[in-house]
């Protein structure tokens, strides 16, 4: 317990002259040491690397999740070591409630067709979307915060420690400034007279203790500034490292890009394929709803179900298969449907219709009948 008591009294004169020392720094008191240019200037790059970097990961999470309440936890779940819990992104919850919608009002009607075939597009946007924020968290979030809780931890502290060596530098040039003082003071002026012949005794003796007290102070003085370059040697380097993170950034930044084109080129063609499913479905729904009508008039009451569209043929299901999303038509083995193609629709996808059920269908489930 003394020790400890013994070290915080210590460390706490420490802190205090160190505060005395640099206030009396800012009043131009005191003399400082600077240090050189090279440094200087390592230091301001280094400064605005680090400024930049915390903005630009700050604003990247809020690109990758614009709901404050999410980054929140996920900042806390991270903190706490554990893994948050996987949430869908906006398109899927959309295109989840889109399909529901249409289950509601009845797959049968346009409208709730309609929403089928958006729903399922929106949930492979926002699967498109969880993977380009999953890709960009790794390629640029993860190095830019690396960097910020690593090496710049390290440069800081250093950097910090360089600051130490420095007032205590300047704290020893002050201490020898003083005793050099005194010493001249002692040897000009000594206090003595004649008839006390004990007081040039008492002053030379003085002087004495103030050469030991230069020589002293003079033997800190040189191990102060050994320490000080040294520290400044170490710190340099790791600020010369800064060019090095910079290629690193580099490399992250064309990485997010990529990953950033890749998503909106997905996104894209998901988009141009709803477009065209939606174009062709309303034209389809129109004319069946004319054909409808006019057969109506003549025949006073509901007409047969529209005729399947031009160029569709009859074909035999192989095996069974599964739909997997509202987009798809689910097929038994055996079964005889209608399928036919769309304009700018895959070659390995068919338009297959069963009982007033339409959705897409692979071809390699099908055997095309004459």
């Amino acid at each position: 317990m003394d020790f400890n008591m013994k070290k915080l009294a210590s460390g706490a004169g420490v802190f205090f002259t160190r505060a005395v020392q640099f206030t009396e720094e800012r009043l131009g008191q005191a003399e400082r040491t600077e240090p050189d240019a090279d440094l200087e200037r390592l230091a301001g790059r280094a400064d605005v690397t680090r400024l930049w970097t915390e903005r630009i990961c700050r604003q990247t999470e809020v690109l990758l999740r614009p709901n404050p309440g999410v980054r929140m936890e996920e900042f806390l779940y991270e903190k706490l070591d554990r893994t948050a819990p996987q949430r869908p992104a906006s398109g899927q919850l959309l295109g989840r409630h889109m399909e529901d919608a249409a289950r509601s009002l009845g797959p049968e009607l346009a409208y709730g067709r309609g929403l089928l075939l958006v729903g399922a597009c929106e949930q492979r946007l926002g699967r498109a979307e969880r993977e380009f924020s999953q890709v960009s968290a790794v390629a640029l979030i993860g190095p830019l915060r690396d960097f910020l809780e690593g090496d710049w931890s390290l440069i800081t502290k250093e950097r910090r420690l360089l600051e130490n060596r420095r007032l205590d530098l300047d704290a020893c040039k002050a201490r020898l400034r003083r005793a050099q003082a005194a010493e001249s003071k002692a040897a000009t002026q000594p206090d003595f007279q004649e008839t006390r012949p004990r007081n040039y005794v008492l002053s030379a003796s003085a002087s004495g203790l103030w050469t030991q007290e230069v020589e002293k102070a003079g033997d800190e003085l040189q191990r102060a500034q050994a320490e000080f370059d040294q520290q400044a040697e170490v710190t340099k380097l790791l600020l010369g490292d800064i060019s090095s993170t910079h290629v690193n950034h580099l490399r992250c930044l064309h990485e997010f890009v990529e990953a950033q084109a890749a998503y909106y080129k997905q996104c894209h063609l998901h988009m141009e394929d709803l477009q065209k499913e939606l174009a062709w479905f309303q034209k389809t729904f129109t004319g069946s709803a004319g054909g409808s009508g006019q057969q109506g008039e003549q025949s006073g009451g509901g007409g047969d179900p529209p005729s399947p569209p031009p160029g569709s043929r009859r074909a035999r299901v192989l095996f069974d298969y599964d739909a997997a999303d509202a987009s798809e038509l689910s097929l038994y083995a055996d079964q005889l449907i209608t399928v036919y193609t769309v304009p700018g629709m895959d070659s390995d996808w068919l338009i297959g219709e069963r009982e007033n059920h339409r959705g897409r269908v692979p071809v390699t489930y099908l055997e095309l009948l004459s």
